[in-house]
């Protein structure tokens, strides 16, 4: 019989709030940190959702006294902090990297490549901060990242060589990833708005998310969300565009509810990626209807947080935990009329639902496809 393993604790620093409550409240509110901004004197102003530094400097002065860190280490540090205030590391525990980009600001103006741009460098700096004794390890898989991280810390607990294992993902709006993603002309020119018939590309966002997983949830836990299922697989269809079956995101779903042995109409809720991109939100239709889960609730919170790379994927399962544990559905910002080829239950309003069966998909360039089953217990 193949050991349980549990997220038991979480938390996230975004535009909207330094914490996971200030965040719940924030998207009850309906506020969306996607705005109008000035990213370099060398590109034009996009729509972005941007932690504003003010309120970065004055949270990270409150916890921290040492200021010798990046920016994207002050909000990983800020992330991670409350769950190693509420439990121990031993021999045993395992830290885990997500990020799709890093430091890559400090490459500016640089004729020579700064250590703390390599992500082996960042995760060992966050490490040793904290005082972990294992080696850490990166999962840097464009922007499945962040759920695949969590399926990594699942496989590695249950080998053996570990009980418990803290995950940290985290990504900053930069000069270079905004011309990256413009190059593509994937860069929507007003708030985004995924599986909308006028959707014209994302907003790029920024965050840090951080959750503890363990084989051996204590009896005072909170809460205990059972990773029962989880699979990735790449469709290999192309560097930048999605399989138009949905090959590869249709046999991760499958692959992961066939781990947590659930069938379609058990699933409450789907934490979609859904990028507001032509391609992409139209794969994601595809491949939810050929697994029959066309009527499940289903929402992207891209419109809410922009598209945060390698800390979407752990930030948006998080607001999904948050979701089921307030038995609320948060709408799909910005969805007016389905703009898909297939029908999809799109969230429109906030309501109340018993959510106990979470699906959380991912999918990314380089033809890269995640899911996770979460259980509620």
């Amino acid at each position: 019989m193949k050991q349980d393993i549990f997220i038991t604790d979480y938390n996230c620093v975004s535009p909207l709030g330094m914490d996971a409550a200030s965040n719940w409240n924030a998207l009850l509110q309906n506020r969306s940190g996607v705005a109008l901004n000035n990213i370099s004197e060398h590109q034009e102003n996009f729509f972005v959702s941007k932690i504003d530094n003010e309120k970065l400097e004055k949270s990270f002065r409150q916890s921290f006294s040492s200021q010798e860190f990046t920016r994207l280490e002050k909000m990983l540090l800020l992330s991670l902090n409350p769950l190693l205030n509420r439990h121990s590391l031993t021999e045993e525990t395992a830290f885990i990297l997500s990020t799709t980009k890093g430091n890559i600001s400090l490459l500016k103006n640089k004729d020579t490549v700064p250590e703390d741009v390599y992500l082996s460098v960042l995760a060992k700096k966050i490490s040793e901060f904290f005082g972990f004794t294992t080696r850490p390890i990166v999962v840097s898989n464009a922007c499945v990242s962040g759920v695949m991280a969590i399926s990594i810390a699942k496989t590695m607990i249950r080998s053996g060589k570990y009980k418990d294992a803290f995950i940290v993902a985290g990504d900053e709006v930069s000069e270079f990833v905004v011309s990256g993603f413009n190059s593509f002309q994937a860069i929507g020119k007003e708030p985004c708005q995924p599986y909308d018939k006028n959707r014209n590309g994302i907003n790029l966002g920024e965050a840090a998310a951080a959750v503890y997983i363990t084989s051996q949830p204590s009896e005072n836990e909170k809460f205990k969300f059972k990773i029962s299922g989880d699979s990735a697989v790449n469709d290999a269809n192309h560097i930048s565009g999605p399989s138009r079956t949905g090959e590869g995101l249709f046999a991760s779903v499958r692959n992961a509810m066939t781990e947590a042995d659930i069938s379609p109409d058990q699933i409450d809720f789907i934490s979609a990626h859904g990028t507001a991109t032509l391609y992409n939100d139209e794969m994601e239709a595809i491949a939810f209807n050929r697994m029959n889960l066309q009527n499940v609730p289903l929402n992207s919170m891209k419109g809410f947080y922009g598209h945060c790379l390698g800390a979407a994927g752990l930030l948006e399962s998080i607001i999904s935990m948050e979701s089921a544990l307030h038995n609320t559905l948060i709408p799909s910002r910005n969805f007016k009329e389905i703009g898909v080829s297939q029908p999809l239950n799109i969230i429109k309003e906030p309501q109340t639902a018993e959510i106990n069966y979470i699906l959380k998909t991912a999918s990314g360039f380089g033809g890269c496809n995640a899911a996770l089953v979460l259980e509620k217990y």
